[in-house]
């Protein structure tokens, strides 16, 4: 492979369509994709201050490299990205892409990352901002701790495990979504969504667990949550007190307790539910 060390590469398409390049110690500055259309390339202790920089690029590896906020919109159509060890400061760092492993990666301004993305892999990864992961179809998540709204929208085939997610709407219209020994904090999470399964988590939400169809949680918690389950289908076994249920479609819940259950005849067929607590409390 052809090395490139310690250079600063400015313009238009610096490196357009190379390929097999191994670089290093190098800065991306001014100018715009300078590698778009490039294969088999590996970076490592790079910063990218340039937009579009990995456009239409496959077989792509970075380690120990910062994309600076100008490197917005990064990586778009690109397959078999590999990023371990890297900060990105940029919003919008990937769109149409497949087949994404992050290791070890902080996002500390990921503004619509990730969207229509397939096949992704994170391990160990930070996040600050919004709409991460929206339309993303096949995702494999472990340690992730994210801080921002509307995530995960519309993503399908998710796995979560080992996670702290603080999120407004998190997980709404997703389907096949599994959630293990997690913790997700955030006002009406997962709305509209089909097939989502909760194995020893916490979840503390208002409104939350709302019209999802096949609603699954087992061993968890459900902390200063209010107004759980209206119009889901529903299967769950919570540890503790719940605040306030208001009519499931149907289903079985069980819990410690309950503060207020809401269960009105005239919007749901209230015989097809089953709720069942060691006390009730008003």
């Amino acid at each position: 492979m052809k090395e490139i060390l310690n250079e600063t590469l400015t313009g238009e398409r610096a490196l357009f369509q190379d390929n097999e390049l191994r670089i290093s110690g190098t800065v991306f500055d001014d100018g715009e994709a300078p590698l778009k259309h490039t294969r088999y390339i590996e970076l490592s202790d790079c910063t990218f201050k340039s937009k579009y920089f990995l456009w239409y690029s496959n077989f792509i590896k970075l380690k120990d490299c910062r994309i600076d906020e100008s490197g917005c919109d990064g990586m778009w159509y690109t397959s078999d990205v590999n990023i371990s060890d890297t900060v990105i400061d940029a919003p919008k760092t990937f769109r149409r892409s497949k087949g994404i492993s992050l290791r070890n990666v902080q996002f500390t301004n990921s503004n619509e990352t990730l969207w229509k993305c397939n096949n992704i892999r994170m391990y160990n990864v930070k996040v600050k901002g919004d709409y991460l992961g929206m339309d993303c179809d096949g995702m494999e998540i472990s340690g992730l701790e994210l801080d921002g709204d509307h995530c995960f929208d519309g993503a399908r085939n998710i796995t979560v495990r080992n996670s702290v997610i603080n999120s407004r709407d998190a997980f709404w219209n997703t389907e096949n979504v599994i959630i293990y020994d997690s913790t997700i904090k955030g006002d009406y999470f997962g709305w509209n969504s089909r097939n989502i399964v909760l194995v020893n988590c916490i979840v503390e939400s208002h409104q939350g667990m709302c019209y999802i169809e096949n609603l699954s949680m087992r061993n968890c918690k459900l902390p200063n949550t209010d107004l759980a389950f209206e119009y889901s289908t529903v299967n769950a076994d919570i540890r503790g007190h719940i605040d306030s249920i208001k009519n499931p479609t149907c289903g079985i819940i069980q819990a410690s307790s309950v503060g207020e259950m809401i269960l009105e005849k005239d919007k749901v067929d209230i015989t097809r539910t089953k709720i069942i607590c060691a006390e009730k409390t008003e």
